[in-house]
Order: structure tokens, then C-alpha cells, then sequence
């Protein structure tokens, strides 16, 4: 037994696990200074290139949200509240603030020591900084996006930072519910969040309030945020305990793909496991039913993705054809760019048809030689499941909003369509990327130094950039057939890109279909 002091034995459990993290705080693999200064460096680089003009453009510019009056901003700010308890409930769910390092919690759960001595520290240590992270991250969009700091003398000055800060108390204890809290507990929650932020934005957009709905929100935040955390916190010491460790076991794994530049490797350890509706793949004789019947069956073998799914297309839709339909709108752009986004997210949730392409073109001597009907096969439920939907709600859409005084119907409908075309094919692009190039990782020597992790940054998310440059070419061009022929360019670039990736060219794909 070794007499150094940070080991002893202490009567305190606080003392114990303070010698414990001690301990392994100094085991020696901590970042070096290099280490650091270069995360520090590429970040200036990230932000010089990437969000210092964003922020110039934003300040230079009209503001995207306009807040004149209390009763204009307590319906805003009740979105923006709810928005945020749902998602850091979400968050919890995947990665809450209980999750450590899996040596570490193995340390302490061979101990004596009660999971509340241990995590406790640990929540309220993570719940603080991640509510002054939420704190700066309201105050800067607000101070991007609207014109409620345009007017220092203003009252809704007060009155949005209360409620700013309201949400940076709540939305912590939300993320650590989420983890903590059985899945029927946080639907609960977020539907009694739903409706009180309903009629919080009623109360605040009437006149009984006179202009106090923001003080009417921040009260509820507050005491939301106190209730809930105190629940939360006294449900640490019946944390289970086994889960957690999974838990911890995933977030250490994919840690380590995301370091080694795999991102998507990482992303994909947090999919969920296909469950149920085995027998539904096939008919009463045996054989395998129809391509579309196929995707559907296994789009319900996941229900969470499908639901995201069910929700994140038809809104996309309609964002898509507001921003398409009223092009010198103050928003149009935004409402564009948020739709294409929200179809690029959902044509990835709505099934697995693109990663059984990828994986036929990457394994076919496992697969077999037979070539026939492999697109049909597997992209028939993704193209289908994400053009009716979003065709629908953007054909609604349009027909509230006739007569069209911007655009006529068919230049609507084109560009949307394009849109559409673009998102799918930085889907396939993205579902088709396999393992990190190595040419990558070798040096780009530029005027600004080595911008390598610039170049792998750049790849981990270049379906969303192929996304987000797409719709600001689109919304550049001049008219709504330059616009949609960008949009196929891209597509078809995209598509060549990914068959590439797969260990294909164009040419030879389509001649081995040919004879299949």
C-alpha cells in the first residue's frame, strides 16, 4: 500500500472521489500545449473563414426577425424555449452529462461509494457549464438574427435577457432528465412543455397581460427549470448503472472514430438497432415483397427515425416552397435553406435503401455478381418516400398562398423540385463514404499555414455543404431553369463522387447494369 497522500483512505466520500479524479487526471495521456495551440489555431482559421463573414453579412443587413413589441416576441421566445427543452432532452437521451470515461466509472463502481457521491459533482459541474453555453449561444443568435439589441434603450431589453437566461437554467436540467428520466417521463414532458409554451404565447400575444408575456415566460422558466433540476438531481443516486456504462462505452468509442477523422463511424454507433416486423419483409408463399413495401417495412423497424422523418420532410416542403416562392423576400433565402436542409436530413432517416446501395457496390464478390434492378431495389423508398411528402405539403403550401405574386407556379414548382434533386444527391454522395482517404491527412501548406484538418473537416459534412452552397448558387441565378439546371449539375456531380468512392466510375457501373 503506497503512503501517498492523494490515495489515502478519507473518512469523506468527497475527498475519496476527489482523490480518485485526482489520480486519474494525472495518469500522463492528458493534451499536451502543441495540442492545444493547434485546436486553438484551427478554430481561429474556422472562424475567420467560415463565421466571421456570416456574422458581417447578418450585421450588415436587415434583420431576419423582427421583435417591435412585447406582444411580437413572446411567441418567438416561447418557440425558442420549447425548442430547446426538446432538444436537450433528445441530447440526454443520446449523451447526457452522466456519461464518463468507462475505466473511470468502473473505478467507481467497484467502490462503496453511492452513485450520488460520485455523479452528483460531476452533473452539477457539466449542468453549470452547459448552462452558460446555452446562455451565450441565445444571446448571440438573438443578437444575429433579430433587432432586439438594435435599441439599448428599449424595455424588451431586460425582458430578453431574463428570458435568455430563463432558457440557459432550463434547458440544463432538461438534458440531464432526459438521461435520467424512462422514455414515457420525457414524452410527458415534452408534451406538457408543448402546452404550456401554447398558452404562455397566447396569454403573451393578448392584451391581458399588458406587454408582461416575456416576464410571463421568464417566471415559468425559472420555475420549470427548479423544479426540474431538483428532480432531476434526486434521481442520480437510482441511475442505472449498467446502462450508464453502455453509455460511457459508446461515447468512449466514438470518441475515438471521431478523432481518427471517421465521424460518420461515430454517428452511426448512436443508430438504433432495427427491432421488430421481421415477417412483414416477405408474403404468405415466401417470397420477398415489393421495393416499396421493403422500405416502408424497414423505415418502421426503427420508429424514431421514421417519426423524425415524418416530420422533418413535409416541414421541409413547406419551408422549401415559402423561400422559393417569394424570392425578394426578406427571408426567402433562409426559409430555402433551412427546407433543403431539413429534406437533406429526412431522406436519411426515412431508411437504409442508401446504405444497402453502398454496400452492394463495395461487397459485391460477398453479394453476388447478379447486378439486375439494384437501383430499383434500393432507392425506390428513398426517392418515393421523400418526394411524396414533400411534394405534398409544398403543393399545399403554395395553393394557401394563390395567387403566387412573386413566381408563377411552375417556376415554384421547379425550383423546389431542383431542391429536392440537390438534397438527394448529397445524400447519396454522403451514404457512400467509406473510410477517411489518407491524402487527406497530408499537409496543405498554405499562406495561413497547414489547413490539412480544414480539408477533413470538410469532408465529415460534405452533404451539408454541398447542400447550403447549392441553395445560395440557386437563389443567385438569375432565373428558375439556371437555377434548376445548377441543381442537377450538382446532383450529378454528387453522384459521380460517390460512385467513386465506392470503387466506381460512371462507365463501367452502367455498362455492368446493362448486362445484368
Amino acid at each position: 500500500m503506497t503512503t501517498d497522500s492523494s490515495t489515502a483512505a478519507a473518512t469523506d466520500p468527497r475527498d475519496r472521489v476527489h482523490a480518485v479524479r485526482h489520480r486519474y487526471a494525472h495518469r500522463g495521456d492528458r493534451a499536451t500545449v502543441q495540442d492545444v495551440a493547434y485546436t486553438l489555431y484551427l478554430a481561429a482559421v474556422l472562424g475567420a473563414v467560415y463565421v466571421a463573414p456570416v456574422v458581417y453579412l447578418l450585421r450588415t443587413t436587415e434583420a431576419l426577425v423582427s421583435l417591435p413589441s412585447a406582444e411580437a416576441a413572446a411567441p418567438a421566445a416561447c418557440l425558442v424555449a420549447a425548442a430547446a427543452v426538446w432538444g436537450a432532452q433528445l441530447a440526454g437521451r443520446y449523451g447526457g452529462p452522466l456519461v464518463l470515461k468507462p475505466f473511470l466509472l468502473h473505478v467507481f463502481m467497484s467502490t462503496d461509494l453511492s452513485p450520488a457521491d460520485y455523479l452528483g459533482t460531476l452533473a452539477r459541474r457539466r449542468l453549470a457549464y452547459a448552462g452558460l453555453g446555452t446562455l451565450l449561444l441565445v444571446c448571440t443568435t438573438t443578437f444575429l438574427a433579430t433587432d432586439l439589441y438594435d435599441r439599448p434603450g428599449s424595455a424588451l431589453l431586460p425582458q430578453g435577457l431574463a428570458v435568455a437566461a430563463g432558457i440557459g437554467a432550463v434547458a440544463p436540467a432538461a438534458w440531464l432528465w432526459g438521461q435520467v428520466r424512462t422514455v414515457r417521463e420525457n414524452a410527458l414532458l415534452a408534451a406538457a412543455v408543448a402546452a404550456a409554451a401554447a398558452l404562455v404565447a397566447l396569454l403573451g400575444r393578448s392584451s391581458l397581460l399588458g406587454g408582461g408575456g416575456l416576464w410571463l415566460l421568464t417566471g415559468t422558466l425559472a420555475t420549470t427549470a427548479a423544479l426540474l433540476g431538483r428532480a432531476a438531481l434526486r434521481s442520480v443516486r437510482t441511475v442505472d448503472l449498467t446502462r450508464l456504462a453502455r453509455e460511457s462505452a459508446r461515447a468512449a468509442e466514438a470518441q475515438a472514430f471521431a478523432w481518427t477523422g471517421t465521424l460518420h463511424h461515430a454517428l452511426d454507433l448512436y443508430r438504433p438497432q432495427p427491432r421488430g416486423l421481421t415477417t412483414a419483409l416477405t408474403r404468405p408463399d415466401g417470397r420477398l415483397r415489393g421495393h416499396l413495401a421493403q422500405g416502408a417495412v424497414r423505415a418502421l423497424r426503427t420508429p424514431g427515425r421514421a417519426l423524425a422523418a415524418a416530420v422533418s420532410l413535409p416541414a421541409g416542403g413547406v419551408l422549401l416552397t415559402l423561400g422559393v416562392a417569394a424570392p425578394d423576400a426578406r427571408t426567402a433565402t433562409l426559409s430555402w435553406t433551412a427546407g433543403a436542409v431539413a429534406v437533406h436530413l429526412g431522406s436519411g432517416w426515412i431508411g437504409e435503401g442508401w446504405r444497402g446501395l453502398r454496400d452492394e457496390l463495395t461487397l459485391a464478390p460477398l453479394l453476388g455478381e447478379w447486378w439486375g434492378g439494384v437501383l430499383a431495389r434500393t432507392l425506390a423508398w428513398p426517392a418515393v418516400a421523400v418526394a411524396v411528402p414533400v411534394g405534398l405539403a409544398g403543393t399545399l403550401t403554395a395553393a394557401a398562398r394563390l395567387p403566387l405574386q412573386d413566381t408563377g407556379p411552375a417556376e415554384t414548382a421547379l425550383l423546389a423540385a431542383g431542391t429536392v434533386v440537390l438534397a438527394l444527391g448529397a445524400r447519396f454522395l454522403r451514404e457512400m463514404k467509406t473510410n477517411l482517404p489518407v491524402e487527406l491527412l497530408l499537409p496543405l501548406i498554405t499562406p495561413l499555414g497547414d489547413l490539412s484538418a480544414l480539408r477533413v473537416f470538410l469532408w465529415q459534412f460534405d452533404g451539408l455543404v454541398v447542400v447550403l452552397a447549392g441553395v445560395l448558387v440557386m437563389a443567385a441565378m438569375p432565373t428558375a431553369s439556371g437555377a434548376a439546371l445548377v441543381a442537377v449539375a450538382a446532383a450529378a456531380c454528387c453522384v459521380r463522387a460517390g460512385l467513386r468512392r465506392t470503387g466506381w466510375s460512371l462507365r463501367p457501373l452502367a455498362s455492368r447494369l446493362a448486362k445484368a
